[in-house]
């Protein structure tokens, strides 16, 4: 785990330590679409493997493990390289144990449960602090809200780490609403950026195309695409009660 030139976006590398299948899916999945490599160990000896063998430069690590403590991988990370990016995830929110992990060396520290956009934007930050992450021009092109991933290089998106197949409007139209979190938008604001105010029956194409993305995003999920009577549509996080 030596120090390494700056590299470039493709080639950083991001090791994400924990048991859960599900949470490390979609961890990846937020990982890849940001343009880096995602690298998985699901206990605390196979994180310090991995951490060997690949040199990750930053790591996401679960406070509790079915073998090491979160507490104790961290502190041979740190013995071994002390400037790797560490941020620690932990169900226990007891101010003690947070405490305990950043004074052994963590970086931030989440709470589980988290919003996964949290967990990637306090991710860039590590990363541009230590020099791994650039100027961030290959995470532009990545959106992530709540569950909610899309890549719009290479125009993917996914909820809850599985895939969502949209056609090239519907994906403009999500790109747009999520560019926009939290903001109610008008049908006349939609269709402005999205199609174009010349279209006739404009306010009705956009109530086909925004139903069509909802059946796509929103089916058997807790919705994110909303409804606002008299004002137009918002998305936000599935957690986000508003």
């Amino acid at each position: 785990m030596s120090d390494t030139p700056t590299p470039s976006p493709g080639e950083i590398r991001v090791l994400i330590v924990d048991d859960e299948p599900e949470l490390t899916e979609l961890l990846s999945v937020a990982v890849g679409a940001a343009g880096w490599q995602p690298l998985v160990a699901r206990d605390g000896y196979g994180a310090l493997r991995a951490a060997r063998a690949r040199g990750p430069h930053a790591v996401v690590l679960d406070g509790m493990l079915p073998d090491l403590d979160g507490i104790q991988v961290l502190r041979r990370l740190r013995y071994e390289n002390a400037r790797l990016p560490v941020l620690m995830l932990t169900a226990r929110d007891a101010v003690e144990h947070r405490l305990d992990g950043l004074a052994t060396g963590a970086d931030d520290y989440v709470t589980k449960p988290f919003s996964l956009e949290e967990v990637m934007l306090r991710l860039r930050a590590l990363l541009r602090r230590s020099g791994a992450g650039g100027s961030g021009a290959a995470e532009e092109g990545v959106r992530v809200l709540g569950d909610l991933v899309l890549a719009e290089r290479s125009r993917e998106v996914r909820r809850g780490g599985m895939p969502v197949t949209l056609t090239a409007k519907e994906f403009d139209l999500l790109l747009f609403l999520m560019d926009r979190p939290r903001q109610v938008l008008s049908k006349t604001r939609i269709l402005d950026h999205v199609w174009s105010s010349s279209f006739d029956g404009g306010g009705n194409l956009v109530e086909v195309y925004v139903s069509g993305l909802r059946a796509k995003i929103d089916k058997e999920r807790r919705p994110m695409i909303h409804t606002v009577r008299g004002a137009g549509y918002v998305i936000r996080a599935a957690d986000d009660e508003g």
